[in-house]
């Protein structure tokens, strides 16, 4: 009997022996130094296999936390995460290497990256701005695209990024403007004059210089008229006149009947 109890058992041992070895996936980086890691996680992002490149950069930054390829390598997997679609974790890499690198030789193309991922997210928003309760919509990622950009123009005026990230600042100041507008068309059309104005104002007092300012110009004019402010909706009108002169907007916001046919 014992000895049947210990053939038993070690065929159990050896059962449990070589299950754990059949489920223990090797691991081929083990004893492979930083450099190396690292230089395999670039070359799976260079053949475009974000997701390989990931797996690498973060066993590089588990196994050398604190080593300046460590650093590098939470820079680069925020590009990694955005190319594999991953915006959301994109966005929480790019934060973490801004807040724990904030001195980096790099750190600029951080907050490009951050200000990039938001400006795809936001053109995402704006596509379907016409199909929802536009007065409910928040261009929350174009904004924190806009401040990302800003950043990079102001603190790094010599970064290879910043010309780039003017340009699209002057994109999403039109965008944001023209939401604005959008917002405050709704506005008429349901009836919300004081909102639709306060809109309206917000335009011509943030966003200046953009297309969008011949709309909010014709918001004020109908709102005025519908409200019975004649004095505000004719000095309205003189303005747009001038500004404007061959604007459509202008010869229908005469008629005061402009937006009833949106």
């Amino acid at each position: 009997m014992p000895a049947n109890r210990f053939l038993i058992a070690s065929f159990v041992l050896a059962a449990i022996f070589l299950n754990g070895c059949a489920n223990d996936k090797y691991d081929e980086t083990r004893d492979r130094s930083a450099d190396r890691i690292y230089n395999t996680a670039r070359a799976e992002l260079g053949k475009k296999k974000y997701k390989k490149a990931i797996e690498y950069y973060q066993t590089l930054d588990a196994r050398y936390l604190y080593g300046p390829l460590a650093q590098q390598g939470k820079l680069d997997i925020t590009y990694a995460y955005w190319k594999n679609g991953d915006a959301a974790l994109a966005l929480a890499a790019a934060e973490r290497f801004i807040r724990e690198h904030p001195n980096h030789l790099n750190v600029d193309y951080a907050y490009y990256l951050k200000g990039r991922i938001n400006f795809n997210e936001d053109l995402g928003l704006m596509g379907y701005v016409y199909k929802t309760d536009l007065a409910e919509r928040d261009p929350v990622a174009a904004r924190e695209a806009f401040d990302a950009f800003k950043i990079v123009v102001t603190r790094f005026p010599e970064s290879k990024y910043a010309r780039d990230s003017r340009a699209r600042m002057t994109y999403l100041v039109n965008a944001l403007a023209s939401h604005e507008a959008h917002v405050a068309e709704y506005y008429v059309i349901r009836g919300a004059y004081v909102a639709a104005l306060s809109r309206a104002q917000e335009i011509l007092t943030t966003y200046p210089q953009t297309p969008a300012i011949e709309r909010a110009l014709a918001v004020m004019v109908a709102c005025y008229g519908e409200m019975g402010l004649d004095d505000l909706r004719d000095s309205t009108e003189r303005t747009m006149r001038k500004n404007f002169p061959d604007s459509t907007l202008t010869v229908q916001a005469k008629k005061r009947a402009w937006w009833k046919v949106w």
